[in-house]
């Protein structure tokens, strides 16, 4: 009996499933895809329909993107320093909140005070307008000193 994965594809049953969350055709396609081939010529070397490549490469994309979230949402866990940026703050005081956090747990930034908001407004430009916070914000500080930035979940 020959197994299918989510797509539909069929699967060697021999061949041991991904360790990722990617299937192994996902991941056929994702390569073959990244070396310049187009989505008609996966097809061919796959032996499938362009429209099946379309499909498993824009899943993939999607597992790829969730897999970055959850890796970023564990990192925001794990870091040593969190807090919480209440709305209404201006943006040019929470580095000064930042480094007082960082300093406590004797982490060592290698960034400035700009370069603090300048990420602040690249990850969470709707929470911000000129210089308020409007949403809540989350800010973790890893051990490496890597500041990570979002919004807060709702509650």
């Amino acid at each position: 009996m020959t197994k299918r994965d989510e797509e539909g594809a069929e699967m060697d049953e021999g061949s041991g499933a991904s360790p990722s969350h990617l299937t192994n055709r996902q991941i056929a396609v994702l390569r073959l895809r990244r070396k310049g081939l187009s989505q008609q010529e996966v097809a061919e070397l796959l032996g499938t329909t362009r429209s099946n490549v379309s499909i498993l490469e824009k899943r993939a994309l999607q597992n790829v993107s969730r897999a970055r979230a959850t890796l970023k949402e564990w990192t925001m866990i794990q870091a040593p320093v969190s807090l919480t940026v209440p709305a209404g703050t201006d943006v040019f005081e929470v580095p000064a909140m930042i480094f007082r956090e960082a300093d406590k747990s004797k982490i060592k930034l290698d960034m400035n005070s700009v370069d603090i908001v300048l990420q602040i407004r690249r990850k969470a430009p709707e929470a911000l307008k000129t210089r308020v916070i409007l949403r809540d914000l989350e800010v973790a500080v890893t051990k490496d000193g890597l500041v990570l930035v979002q919004e807060a979940a709702p509650e």
